[in-house]
């Protein structure tokens, strides 16, 4: 079997797979448009879930500025999406030159490593969403030849930390906090076609729940069918 038919077999095989329990995580790779959904999705966390995704307490006007200065350009963004648009979780795979960080790896070759962080929102939580995300935030690193993901939490991150034990990162704590790193195969044929075909699905689904939306925006106005 070729790549193509490879990819056409897959791509069948996910949009035809069978009713789970809940919808199946499609991540899409975030850009420039989704940045006002970003910034929706940090403002509905409260004071708990902002500490532990950013490791300090996050008032409105930060994670403002924090969401404002996200370069899609340099960065990866990734989302998981409901059925109404309102993203239900984000990862931010932040690119820091080698050494950059304090807690950065020294044991890479390449010239960059790759921090990760997460967060899910409360009534998405329990469904592996945060550790798909790692999953296709990996992949992501290892197809743009960076070899070491990277992640800085409290050590009162549970979820972060379950995400990174279970990945088998090699974690060091200090004074309430933890550094986590993953070293990461090279790309292969594999995971580049697996990485095209996600974001193809995802990307499918996207613009399968916009439809949808407008569909249902436009039949809700026509007469005698408008909502009392």
């Amino acid at each position: 079997m070729n790549s193509t038919d490879a990819f056409t077999s897959a791509f069948t095989d996910m949009l035809t797979a069978p009713a789970e329990a809940y919808p199946p995580v499609r991540i899409k790779e975030l850009a420039e448009r989704d940045r006002r959904r970003m910034l929706m999705h940090f403002l509905a966390l409260n004071d708990q879930e902002r500490l532990l995704r950013f490791g300090s307490a996050m008032p409105d006007e930060l994670i403002t500025k924090y969401v404002q200065k996200i370069q899609f350009s340099r960065d990866a963004v990734f989302g998981v999406y409901d059925a109404d648009l309102q993203l239900l979780a984000v990862a931010h795979l932040a690119y820091l030159p080698r050494g950059a960080s304090p807690g950065s790896p020294g044991n890479t070759t390449k010239q960059r490593v790759a921090e990760f962080g997460v967060s899910v929102l409360a009534s998405a939580r329990g469904r592996g969403i945060g550790t798909k995300l790692f999953e296709r935030a990996a992949m992501h690193c290892r197809n743009n030849d960076v070899d070491t993901l990277y992640v800085h939490c409290l050590t009162s991150n549970q979820v972060m930390m379950h995400i990174a034990r279970k990945a088998g990162m090699e974690i060091h704590r200090d004074h309430g906090e933890a550094d986590a790193y993953l070293k990461l195969p090279p790309a292969d044929a594999r995971s580049v076609l697996q990485e095209a075909m996600d974001e193809q699905v995802a990307s499918l689904d996207y613009t399968l729940k916009t439809n949808s939306r407008i569909l249902g925006k436009w039949i809700g106005q026509l007469p005698g069918l408008k909502a009392e």
